[in-house]
């Protein structure tokens, strides 16, 4: 059996659960899109391919780019400055900038429809406090935020494999739970009740907050290496299995929205 470090440390691998959770994610975030087009910022580093769907969406995106030298993973043909759109669908613009996603001091407050930031960005910026309140300021009055985070689960599943049984003891009751991987970075992890508490706080309301996934990446790859015809079949069952109450995933996915107190 795999660790989980060396399962989810290595998001470029092109393994059968990695095709599963990207198939997911990618059916999650077309679900959570608006439908009316709208200005959407990306944070989620451009290794992750959302700026792409949201553009053939209909949505003009700003991903949020590290350095100039980085580019959004597997770029879209543009035509005109476009991509190509869904069936049906006028395409949006890509307008990549380069900034810090941790702070937003590039944009003004009250300026994007939505923001995503997936891809366990915000467990990777470990003030994720500060993460948000920025996330919160940017939205406009009714604008959305899409967010994923590492769980507890993840969490206490790498400190057992480090043989920290101490802090593993802890860890369900921390306020604050960060973990150190085999790389030597640390990422935050949370428990629903947590991120719950924490959007609230900088003024955002929830609407739900589910796994990304449930199905274990042992089943996942057991059963496409064995049929690879059964990859949607899995997808389908992950977006039913995930509305449950049931936070058992490794990945929390949420979604927030800011109030419009004109309305």
């Amino acid at each position: 059996m795999r660790s989980p470090a060396a399962h989810f440390s290595t998001t470029d691998s092109l393994t059968a659960y990695w095709r599963f959770y990207w198939a997911v994610a990618d059916a999650q975030l077309a679900r959570w899109l608006p439908r009316a087009p709208g200005l959407i910022l990306d944070m989620s580093h451009p290794d992750f391919p959302g700026a792409q769907r949201a553009v053939a969406a209909g949505h003009d995106v700003v991903p949020l780019l590290p350095s100039v030298d980085r580019t959004v993973r597997r770029p879209l043909t543009l035509v005109n400055g476009h991509a190509p759109a869904q069936r049906g669908q006028t395409p949006g613009r890509l307008r990549p900038v380069v900034g810090d996603a941790t702070l937003l001091p590039s944009f003004a407050s009250n300026v994007f429809d939505g923001v995503i930031a997936d891809n366990r960005v915000l467990s990777q910026h470990l003030a994720t406090e500060s993460s948000l309140a920025e996330i919160a300021r940017v939205l406009r009055p009714g604008g959305r935020t899409l967010l994923s985070v590492d769980s507890v689960v993840l969490g206490m599943a790498l400190l057992a494999e480090q043989d920290c049984w101490p802090e593993l003891s802890f860890a369900p009751m921390a306020d604050v739970l960060l973990v150190p991987w085999p790389d030597g970075s640390i990422t935050r992890c949370f428990t629903a009740e947590q991120l719950c508490e924490l959007l609230t706080e900088v003024g955002l309301e929830l609407e739900w907050i589910k796994p990304r996934t449930v199905l274990s990446a042992s089943t996942v790859e057991m059963m496409v290496n064995g049929d690879p015809r059964a990859l949607n079949r899995l997808v389908d069952m992950e977006l039913k299995a995930a509305e449950s109450d049931d936070y058992v995933g490794v990945h929390l996915l949420a979604s927030a929205r800011k109030p419009d107190k004109r309305a």
